[in-house]
């Protein structure tokens, strides 16, 4: 369902020694600014307490400048209305131990995924035949210490990332460039972000490389784009692919679009993912930090130290995003359109009456089940309440075992209702049919395949 084969998957610690971080440069960088209040003692973000007056956010503004809007603007403690904030300052957001028995050695939980790809790049150089361009990718938990937890699923201390980091020569980076190059994205550039227009443009992806950005990083905007309106299927008018100026990146990056979506629960367009390209900047830090040479000598090719380029992916507030657009209240109705292949079930099987109809309804689940259908039992409540239950869980089909079926001899030419969520249409169908029609509604369609890289 992602958008390529060709990575790596790899399954790292969470756990990373103050040498790791240090040389990352997250022990020095990895920070937000803080307020906090005289009267009650509590702690903010700044950019929390100055979202009123400077909605865009701070990214880029030293904590001097941030001071003047908080001069400059009516702002109170967010818990007791009190004038008396502090300065902004610098808080670091990763949570750090004391490691081992004496206590003698200090680590930190990893604040990204991404690092545990950096230490492993030496092994999975290795792993992969010493060919670049090389692709890993993590899913797991990253974790920060933030000021103050906020917005569900979109400011946790933890959460799931699911991130790829391409490692490849930046003189030479074969791509399929001319497959996509007339895809139109919905971006917004920073001339434009600058004059105060919040909306995106829609632009070619050869525009975008006329512009100045490198065929590599287009190639890769197109694909997650693809796979956010074609495999999460979100609406293509609330997407916009949003560029940071030199300020307002990461402090590792040298390209940064943020993949935003607008959600009407949290009041605008919100990061659900983004490309960076990062450079060497990984490899040569890590390398200075540990006295290892990471440079490669790709065969037939010289020496050099990969570039790297990342697809970062938050996966619990696309959860969230997927309820906000897919979950609709339909008179006494409430249904969550999620895409048939997101669905936490392929189907719901019922017995229209408890009694009579249970048992057989049970040999349907196995054999669903046998036949690789995720089928879920239901038999409480009537038949109303078990669908308008799977219609809120998003499960895109169900079937009711009723006397016809059982009026047939033999399992295999038996037949029973299904019904569809989101029309709500029904029909009766054998168990085979049955079985092929929910198998392939669980195919997620792919955006066009990267297998041609490199």
């Amino acid at each position: 369902m992602g958008l390529s084969d060709d990575f790596h998957r790899i399954d790292p610690g969470e756990i990373l020694p103050e040498a790791v971080v240090r040389a990352s440069g997250h022990l020095e960088n990895f920070t937000d600014p803080e307020v906090s209040c005289a009267k009650c003692k509590n702690h903010f973000r700044a950019e929390t307490i100055l979202e009123k007056w400077r909605p865009e956010g701070l990214d880029g503004l030293t904590p001097a400048q941030i001071g003047e809007l908080l001069k400059q603007h009516p702002v109170r403690c967010p818990n007791c209305g009190s004038t008396e904030l502090s300065m902004p300052r610098p808080f670091n957001l990763m949570f750090g131990f004391d490691l081992g028995a004496a206590g003698g050695e200090k680590a930190y939980l990893r604040p990204e995924t991404a690092q545990s790809s950096y230490l492993a790049f030496a092994r999975m150089w290795d792993v992969g035949r010493h060919a670049l361009p090389l692709g890993i990718a993590v899913i797991g938990k990253a974790y920060r210490n933030e000021i103050a937890p906020r917005q569900v699923l979109f400011r946790m201390r933890a959460f799931t990332q699911a991130e790829l980091q391409v490692f490849f020569d930046p003189a030479s980076f074969p791509l399929p460039f001319a497959s996509v190059e007339n895809e139109r994205l919905p971006v917004l550039r920073v001339p434009r972000r600058t004059a105060g227009e919040e909306r995106p443009e829609m632009t070619s992806a050869r525009a975008l490389v006329d512009d100045g950005l490198p065929e590599f990083y287009v190639f890769f905007l197109v694909h997650l784009y693809r796979f956010f309106r074609d495999v999460l299927r979100y609406p293509a008018e609330t997407i916009r692919l949003l560029e940071k100026s030199d300020a307002e990146r990461a402090f590792y990056n040298r390209i940064q679009f943020d993949f935003e979506v607008k959600l009407d629960s949290l009041g605008g367009y919100k990061e659900l993912g983004a490309v960076h390209y990062r450079g060497d900047y990984d490899l040569s830090r890590h390398s200075a930090g540990s006295g290892r040479d990471l440079s490669v000598a790709p065969v037939g090719r010289p020496r050099l130290l990969p570039h790297v380029l990342e697809v970062t992916f938050g996966v619990d507030r696309n959860i969230w995003a997927l309820a906000d657009l897919g979950l609709h209240v339909e008179g006494e109705r409430t249904v969550w359109r999620l895409p048939s292949y997101l669905a936490p079930s392929s189907v719901g099987v019922f017995p229209l009456m408890k009694k009579e109809h249970t048992a057989e309804a049970l040999r349907w689940v196995q054999r669903l089940r046998e036949a690789g259908v995720d089928a879920e039992f239901d038999a409480s409540g009537s038949i109303g309440r078990r669908y308008a239950r799977m219609d809120e869980l998003g499960v895109p089909f169900c079937v009711t075992i009723d006397r016809e079926t059982l009026e047939t001899p033999g399992l295999e030419s038996r037949t029973a209702t299904l019904r569809d969520r989101d029309s709500k249409s029904q029909e009766r169908l054998p168990l085979e049919a049955l079985v092929g029609r929910l198998r392939s509604s669980r195919v997620a369609p792919r955006p066009t395949p990267l297998e041609t890289v490199g």
